[in-house]
């Protein structure tokens, strides 16, 4: 059996009452109390609302236990929990098998979550043949040219510091519109990280991936994470956008649009990533979707990365919503 899915193997079965179950049963109790006296909306629109300080340590107080080890060796034989080096910060960790998913499974060092991990592993695994902690880039790494767009924090500072990488943004500079780069990202890069941005971009989407494809060098590597189904078709939400603004009616958050025939529309019932704004989601991909987005786009070696690696965390439940990988042709 291959190494990884050995472990993999040895994590779902046997006993978990160690030290990061039972941090991570502790939480699960609290977010429980939580959410069954006030209801989970509830809990992420009081959090939304307190200092910044203090949500950090509120939202890290409720995730899913991830404990800093001194060894590794000291878990590996220990069923349902996952022993792995953080491929950001190079903290050995460990976390129990279940409270692993996309958006938990923070490094207690760096705070980055699986998928921050997952994207790190395969932007090694595309630019250097094999999974590496950051910093154990080669050498050579600093001679590629990479942006990442709206990067979190964690990963995007360890990366400045192996890579000439720079962390672009669309409301502040350095900026980037990925419907209208500039002349200057034209051909310009090795890489593009893009995690859980193309949702929120505005239609047509066709031409942000015509233009992800044209900011890379023939050759370079996108590393890209959406929110996706297993259905035929991606929905669009608002497939006449055109002139829009979002406006605050009655308490909630409406979508007003003039078609380009000049037609006005209404949308309710909106859904924001992370608070009202550019987050609005736009639209929710599939999976073959995808696929013909990126193939009309001039991308090629289009692959789906469902595969979980343990060394470094990351363990895939869901078929849906993993990361996927492309090559500029």
């Amino acid at each position: 059996m291959h190494r990884q899915s050995s472990k993999i193997a040895e994590w779902q079965g046997g006993d978990t009452s160690t030290k990061a179950e039972k941090a991570g049963q502790t939480n699960r109790a609290l977010r429980r109390v939580l959410t069954d006296s006030i209801g989970e909306g509830a809990i992420h629109e009081l959090i939304r609302k307190l200092p910044r300080s203090i949500s950090y340590r509120v939202k890290k107080w409720m995730r899913p236990g991830v404990i800093r080890i001194d060894s590794l060796r000291d878990h590996v034989d220990q069923p349902g929990v996952v022993p792995f080096r953080c491929n950001v910060c190079s903290a050995l960790c460990a976390a129990v098998i279940s409270d692993l998913s996309r958006e938990t499974g923070h490094c207690p060092v760096c705070n980055t979550q699986m998928r921050g991990r997952s994207l790190v592993h395969l932007l090694s695994m595309r630019l250097f043949g094999k999974s590496l902690v950051i910093d154990e880039f080669p050498e050579h790494a600093r001679e590629l040219v990479g942006i990442g767009m709206s990067d979190v924090g964690q990963y995007a500072e360890f990366l400045q510091r192996k890579l000439r990488y720079t962390n672009t943004f669309y409301h502040k500079n350095p900026r980037l519109d990925i419907q209208n780069p500039g002349p200057e990202h034209i051909g310009a890069y090795d890489f593009v990280i893009s995690s859980d941005v193309m949702e929120h971009v505005p239609p047509p989407i066709s031409s942000a991936f015509k233009n992800l494809r044209a900011i890379l060098k023939t050759g370079g590597v996108l590393v890209l994470t959406v929110p996706f189904t297993m259905n035929d078709e991606t929905h669009e939400h608002f497939p006449d956008l055109y002139e829009y603004q979002i406006v605050k009616r009655n308490g909630s958050y409406i979508l007003t649009n003039r078609t380009v025939n000049g037609q006005v529309q209404e949308h309710g019932n909106l859904m924001f990533h992370g608070g009202p704004g550019s987050t609005l989601e736009m639209r929710v991909f599939s999976e073959s979707g995808l696929f013909r987005e990126l193939g009309r786009a001039g991308f090629g070696d289009i692959t789906v990365h469902r595969e979980s690696w343990c060394d470094a965390g990351i363990y895939w439940k869901d078929p849906w919503s993993v990361p996927m990988t492309a090559v500029a042709i």
